[in-house]
């Protein structure tokens, strides 16, 4: 290690800043944010301490400090941008014995500010010892998409049991183990997840389990969790954590390997995909085998394309799920409509063309019909997104033709909305299935019809054969 890491107490200690603008701004909020005193030494302040002069522990001194303010600070730092001042700082600060800092300066340097993760009193810090701080904050921010923002919420709540925890196990393996149930099970879920009173439930009676020698381990549970529409950037934060967590993954046939190579690496991964006419797995067998798994004390994570509760089914796995007492969560995801619109640069609901948006899922009945609302379909000033209508674009066209919709009405068609391989084939209500067989598209597509469509012309961003797509 070039540096050793410590995390110092300046509470209600002064620290000295030099300079009034963005940097010494940065500086001085952190420090408040650790409790510290914090003296601004500067001319002038720039716009961005508007929220910081307010600070009761906020001070602001004209000028440059003198050897007596830097005597008795505890930390020093310079801002001034001004590489005579900022020498002049360190050499004030060298003589006082005190630690200085200086931005991008690093022979000014006697320690250097990480990327900071505050999920306080939870904080990780992360460095490259000056040698790419760019490289240091894109770890940090990646650590952000896994550390919940609740988590020093949920360290400050069960800091308030620890005493109790002590009085009745006394034997440090003990608590060790148990904090590491509460933490890694349903204790903690419960509390993420908002629920208090029942992580408190939990909480109590893990804690009467083993003070009693009967340890009851880390009981099962069942992530729903909407992976999106392909691209695996519009996951949520909270998807990703769980996926990181779950010990079994049941997947169906839209989830691609970049989002299922996020799960967790030594998950056990189970294949339940369905499509039209082949199904690998009825839904039956899948929810009872969500309630299995659960029932072993697995943590399983049910991972489905688009939302789990637009046209995923999601409702019906939850319903079993609750009738067997199965604790779980469940995880919106992006939407295939929302998603594959925005890919393709197609605003749902323009106010200048749709005032309403309707989702419908084009599946067919066993007798080849299409049983649709189509009197509320083919009305104007709205649109249409469609689910699963590629194998039925045709059937899908010709009944909203025939309950009245014209034949120059624009659509859509987004096959591999969100992913790298996304095409979009635009035409009108006549000609779409047509020119959708003639381009070859397979799915999953996601079909809009509506005069937004039209403005996709202009708006097109994503890929880089955007507009020639938009072409047909």
């Amino acid at each position: 290690m070039d540096h050793l890491p410590v995390f110092f107490d300046v509470r209600d200690k002064k620290v000295v800043i030099t300079g009034g603008g963005t940097v010494a701004a940065r500086k001085s909020d952190m420090a408040l944010r650790a409790g510290a005193r914090v003296v601004v030494f500067a001319d002038e302040l720039s716009a961005e301490f508007k929220d910081i002069e307010a600070h009761e522990r906020f001070a602001h001194q004209p000028g440059f400090p003198t050897q007596e303010d830097v005597n008795n600070a505890v930390l020093v730092y310079g801002g001034e941008e001004d590489l005579e001042l900022d020498g002049a700082l360190f050499r004030m600060a060298r003589a006082a014995r005190t630690p200085c800092n200086v931005a991008d300066t690093q022979q000014f340097c006697d320690f250097i500010t990480p990327a900071i993760l505050d999920r306080s009193p939870i904080v990780a810090a992360v460095s490259s010892s000056g040698a790419s701080p760019i490289l240091a904050r894109s770890i940090k921010a990646q650590l952000e998409t896994i550390v919940p923002p609740n988590y020093g919420d949920l360290a400050e709540w069960a800091k308030g049991f620890r005493e109790e925890v002590a009085a009745r196990l006394t034997d440090g393996a003990d608590r060790r183990r148990f904090w590491e149930i509460v933490m890694d099970g349903p204790v903690a879920a419960s509390f993420l997840a908002g629920a208090v009173t029942e992580a408190e439930a939990e909480l109590r009676t893990t804690l009467d389990a083993e003070a009693d020698g009967v340890s009851r381990g880390v009981r099962g549970e069942v992530y729903l969790v909407g992976a999106g529409p392909g691209d695996p950037d519009l996951l949520t934060f909270r998807a990703l954590r769980l996926m990181q967590k779950a010990e079994v993954v049941l997947y169906d046939r839209l989830i691609g390997p970049q989002i299922l190579n996020l799960v967790r690496r030594d998950a056990e991964r189970i294949f339940v995909g369905k499509e039209q006419q082949n199904h690998v797995m009825p839904q039956e067998d899948i929810s009872r085998m969500l309630v299995r798994l659960a029932k072993e004390g697995k943590r399983v994570l049910r991972l489905k394309g688009g939302d789990p509760f637009i046209f995923g089914r999601g409702g019906e796995e939850i319903e079993e799920l609750a009738r067997e007492g199965i604790p779980f969560q469940v995880v919106p995801g992006i939407t295939a409509a929302a998603g594959c619109a925005a890919y393709a640069g197609i605003p749902l609901t323009h106010r200048d063309h749709a005032q309403t948006c309707i989702f419908v899922t084009a599946h067919m009945k066993k007798d080849g019909a299409l049983d649709l609302n189509w009197d509320v379909l083919v009305r104007p000033h709205q649109t249409l997104a469609v689910y699963m209508g590629l194998s039925t674009l045709g059937a899908l066209t010709t009944q909203l033709m025939q309950h009245g919709a014209a034949g120059d009405l624009p659509v859509a068609v987004v096959d591999n909305g969100t992913r790298p391989d996304q095409q979009v084939i635009t035409g009108v209500l006549r000609d779409i299935a047509e020119k959708t067989m003639t381009a070859g598209l397979r799915g999953p597509s996601m079909v809009i019809i509506g005069t937004v469509v039209t403005l996709r012309e202009n708006l097109a961003w994503f890929g880089a054969n955007a507009r020639r797509n938009a072409s047909g």
